[in-house]
């Protein structure tokens, strides 16, 4: 197993995977963060292919037999297990040689054949909420990966689609998700994105990610996800949402503030 209930869950790294320079400049802060904070439990996250961008002219990253090398290279340098999306069930196979954690996109957390699919590898799935699922239907997308005999299932919230260009976190989503038996996690900078409302891309509140986040520690969640860069503005994706690597240690430590108190009880 690789999450521990005695320990916060957080999944960080980059957007896109880009290029080593920023996977390894991301991955030598999570190692200094890890060394600092030992309640933590670091995943480190990046994607190959940015499948779902807004315009067909945007940028979809390294490509994935490009992005495996270089979170295969993460895994063995820094020790990191690592966490990759997956589109298609044809990368399923290729992307469990390498990668500790397959993620489920949420557009594509009802798909019963890719679902079905990352189970069967035999390694961890962290299924993503759809924009348009409430967080009682998650009891469906987690039983699909029930019945196909995942090893290990991480549930995640990233917001539910509120009129045109908008998303909100409802905090009752961690206790009523917590209830199908998986650990949650807040996906905190996707969450902000203001999806499509950039001009061809989506933009994004990256100022209320601290606030969001430590809202739901206190709501009950069991670990974060959180994109950062070590230059957002240039990042090729997600660059109004993503915390600069430089703010990831201060938004951590006040995080974990958080949930020590909640684990500490009345």
């Amino acid at each position: 197993m690789i999450f521990d209930p005695k320990k916060l869950l957080l999944i960080a790294g980059p957007c896109s995977l880009e290029n080593e320079r920023v996977c390894r400049t991301v991955a030598e802060k999570l190692g200094a963060l890890g060394r600092a904070h030992p309640e933590l439990r670091i995943v480190f996250k990046g994607s190959f292919d940015k499948a779902n961008r807004t315009s067909l002219t945007g940028d979809r990253g390294t490509g994935m037999v490009r992005g495996l090398r270089l979170l295969a290279l993460i895994r063995k340098e820094y020790g990191f297990p690592v966490l990759t999306d997956v589109h298609e069930t044809a990368q399923v196979s290729a992307v469990a040689a390498v990668c500790d954690v397959l993620q489920i996109p949420a557009f594509l957390c009802r798909q019963t054949d890719l679902l079905l699919a990352a189970a069967r590898t035999g390694r961890c799935v962290n299924v993503k909420k759809g924009q348009f699922l409430s967080p009682q239907e998650m009891v469906y997308v987690t039983g699909k990966l029930r019945e196909g005999k995942a090893k290990e299932v991480w549930q995640t919230e990233r917001g539910t689609t509120f009129g045109y260009q908008n998303l909100v976190v409802d905090m009752r989503s961690f206790a009523l998700m917590r209830g199908n038996g998986y650990p949650t996690v807040f996906d905190a900078t996707h969450s902000v994105q203001l999806p499509g409302a950039a001009g061809g891309k989506s933009g994004g509140q990256r100022e209320f990610v601290a606030p969001l986040a430590r809202a739901a520690l206190a709501a009950g969640a069991d670990g974060l996800f959180i994109e950062t860069h070590p230059n957002p503005a240039k990042a090729i994706s997600d660059a109004q949402s993503q915390i600069p690597l430089a703010e990831l240690p201060a938004l951590i430590a006040s995080c974990l503030a958080v949930w020590r108190t909640v684990r500490a009880g009345p």
